[in-house]
């Protein structure tokens, strides 16, 4: 799984942590007080359920937990323990031979609906949808597949068919907002949805490569990542014409991806790729363009 495997079986003591090192917070001002008083510690209990949940059955080294935030922000709270909130969620892997970190999800998602009660038990359990851990629970399995991804092709299957379980039983639950088929920029079931469609299996090839074979020896071999991140975008602009602009994942990969993939290719003086990523990726096409002006100049 990971590159540092040998340690894994040369240090057996340290295996078996969870996989994730959360951090939550929660805004919550604008709620009336009644509502607003019973989520002192809402943070602070779903961090402690992201961090002392296991949700694979891999041995999982402790300094390998994957780094995540999750920024909370109620937008309705009533007197019978249910609430609404938007939510920022981001995740990020380690590039090897460095010091810095590459953003793996960036995503806001504008419709979460749950009960809560303080200091309620909370469980993670895949065959019964709760509208608080549940939609925890697809997240979860969302970062640790995209982690997984990025160190062996296609190691996210198994954690993309959970999470798209999740979503199955979310859509039939009273808290189905969010959890079906919709035609907005950012669906959690149009983003497992592309995940599992096998038209992107050379996309998420190509992914792995970008990280494995490509971030993780750019401070030894930077002409090497350059190819790995050329390859995505070729083959990505060769498969436009198929792709529905709307796509989730593209987007969703784009959102985090695309100041990196700018940075990455620093010195790399061929204007023809930045031209492609205007087309497979218009949302940032000002990113795009502040480059292309910078090698006119």
């Amino acid at each position: 799984m990971k590159k540092i495997i040998l340690i894994f079986i040369l240090c057996p003591l340290i295996l078996n942590a969870q996989e994730l090192r959360a951090t939550v917070k929660a805004t919550f001002e604008q709620l009336p007080t009644y509502p607003k008083e019973r989520l002192v510690n809402f943070a602070n209990e779903i961090e402690a359920y992201m961090n002392n949940t296991k949700f694979t059955d891999i041995d999982w080294a402790d300094e390998d937990r994957i780094k995540c935030d999750f920024n909370i922000f109620f937008t309705a709270g009533s007197e019978i323990n249910r609430y609404a909130a938007q939510i920022v969620i981001t995740s990020q892997r380690p590039v090897y031979n460095s010091e810095t970190n590459s953003l793996m999800l960036n995503v806001m998602d504008n419709s979460w609906q749950f009960e809560y009660e303080p200091g309620q038990a909370m469980y993670y359990n895949s065959s019964t949808f709760d509208g608080l851990t549940s939609f925890l629970d697809f997240y979860a399995l969302i970062i640790i597949g995209l982690d997984m991804d990025s160190y062996e092709e296609f190691g996210g299957n198994i954690y993309f068919s959970k999470a798209f379980e999740i979503t199955a039983l979310g859509a039939s639950s009273k808290d189905s907002e969010g959890w079906e088929v919709n035609s907005s920029s950012y669906s959690r079931r149009g983003l497992v949805e592309n995940l599992m469609n096998a038209n992107f299996e050379q996309f998420r090839r190509d992914v792995f490569n970008y990280h494995y074979n490509g971030l993780d020896y750019f401070f030894k071999y930077p002409k090497q990542t350059h190819k790995m991140i050329v390859k995505l975008v070729d083959n990505l602009y060769e498969s436009i014409d198929s792709i529905d602009p709307r796509n989730v994942l593209l987007n969703v990969f784009f959102d985090s991806k695309s100041g990196e993939i700018i940075r990455y290719l620093k010195g790399y003086n061929d204007p023809l790729v930045f031209e492609k990523l205007k087309i497979i990726d218009p949302p940032h096409t000002s990113k795009y363009n502040e480059v292309l002006d910078m090698m006119i100049d």
